[in-house]
């Protein structure tokens, strides 16, 4: 039992024995053709009833042949390959586009035919016809192709529920390891890409906060799911080939395709974003008027203009800040009479 445990585990793809299809099926060709041919001579020319008998099993063994030899052609699109397996026993990988033809007697096998991943949300194909009976392909695609599961609700470092979306670009490079050491690889990508997503969602903040480690250095760091979305999904996609290497699988690309807050919390986070620029906005407008202030009190000073005690300065400094820092136009008032 432990031996073929071992050797399940050490399975990987190597190319199966075939030969040129073209020639094969003219050889089918021929055996219909004249396994017909010979049972028109056996009824028609040969009056003999025991050499009909035997033109007959001629033509029906004519017959069986080409049936057999039909069986084993295989048609192979470009990036298409074939699992083959001869009485339970993998014999190896058809791949290389054109007709091929194998032991008639081994079959093609994926366990993965019958199951659809889901693509983006702006693409759509129209329904199929449910009176319509289609055997799925047993053809494994060696292109690449695009995952996109159902938005995600995580927690972020801070606890804070966000809903977040990718799409994956993968492809198959061991078909082997695919259909044999996993029961179904498209289910079990999908699911390594929701767990490994979820996994490293939780390591960052939705925004910038301080005191997170993102990096697992020890060090507070900057990073953050929308403002380090080149090094997030740069995990993800490392994090899923971890996973999906066993499989035979190879992760191209990840990228992020939808990321907020939570619906329960979206107002009152899109509320705590405008009130942290407002308090940024005035905090540079407080910051301008002081050194405006500043640069006045010093040119007064510099040129001599007039010579103000500091209950004179207080004053000023308050008329500027009030008519710098208002978020309405100042209304002049002109003093006729003497300031003292």
């Amino acid at each position: 039992m432990s031996t073929e445990i071992n050797n399940t585990r050490e399975i990987s793809e190597f190319p199966a024995k075939s030969r040129n299809g073209m020639g094969m099926l003219l050889l089918a060709i021929l055996l219909f053709v004249g396994a017909i041919g010979i049972f028109i001579f056996g009824a028609v020319v040969v009056e003999s009833n025991n050499l009909s008998g035997i033109f007959f099993g001629l033509a029906f063994l004519a017959l069986i042949a080409g049936f057999i030899v039909s069986a084993g052609l295989r048609i192979i699109k470009p990036n298409e390959a074939v699992v083959l397996t001869l009485f339970g026993k993998y014999v190896g990988t058809l791949r290389g586009a054109g007709m091929h033809f194998v032991n008639p007697f081994s079959s093609s096998y994926n366990p993965a035919a019958k199951t659809r991943l889901g693509q983006s949300g702006d693409v759509h194909t129209d329904e199929p016809n449910p009176n319509s009976v289609e055997a799925p392909s047993k053809k494994i695609p060696l292109k690449v192709m695009t995952l996109s599961n159902n938005k995600q609700k995580i927690n972020d470092a801070l606890g804070t529920p966000v809903e977040i979306g990718i799409a994956v670009m993968w492809r198959v490079v061991d078909t082997a390891k695919a259909v044999f050491k996993v029961e179904n690889y498209k289910e079990f990508l999908s699911l390594q890409c929701d767990s490994s997503l979820r996994n490293i969602v939780r390591i960052y903040p939705y925004d910038v906060a301080p005191n997170i480690d993102t990096t697992g250095d020890g060090i507070a760091d900057d990073g953050s799911l929308r403002g380090s979305s080149e090094v997030v999904v740069s995990r993800i996609r490392d994090e899923i080939q971890s996973k999906v290497e066993y499989a035979g699988l190879e992760i191209i690309d990840a990228r992020i395709t939808y990321l907020a807050y939570a619906p329960e919390i979206a107002a009152a986070m899109l509320q705590r974003q405008q009130a942290s620029a407002i308090i940024d906005a005035r905090k540079m407008i407080v910051e301008g008027a002081v050194s405006m202030v500043q640069m006045a009190l010093e040119r007064i000073e510099a040129d001599n203009i007039t010579v103000l005690d500091e209950e004179r300065k207080a004053q000023m400094v308050s008329n500027l800040l009030v008519v710098l820092c208002g978020s309405k136009d100042a209304q002049p008032v002109i003093n006729s009479g003497s300031i003292y």
